[in-house]
């Protein structure tokens, strides 16, 4: 794992349960603004694509 990440991760959990939730708030209301814009209709695009060719594996 890099540096980075593992920092990253530390940070998360230095947070307080509010800091937490206050950040998960904003998060999910940022998906919601980006998904009413069609930000996200290319990448899902994309997905459906490359699934249909079955360029994609079971999890």
């Amino acid at each position: 794992m890099s540096n980075q990440v593992q920092e990253l991760q530390n940070a998360v959990k230095q947070l307080s349960e509010e800091q937490f939730r206050f950040n998960a708030k904003n998060w999910d209301k940022k998906i919601e603004k980006d998904c009413a814009s069609a930000k996200f209709d290319v990448l899902i695009n994309k997905a459906i694509s490359e699934h249909k060719d079955g360029k994609t594996k079971q999890l």
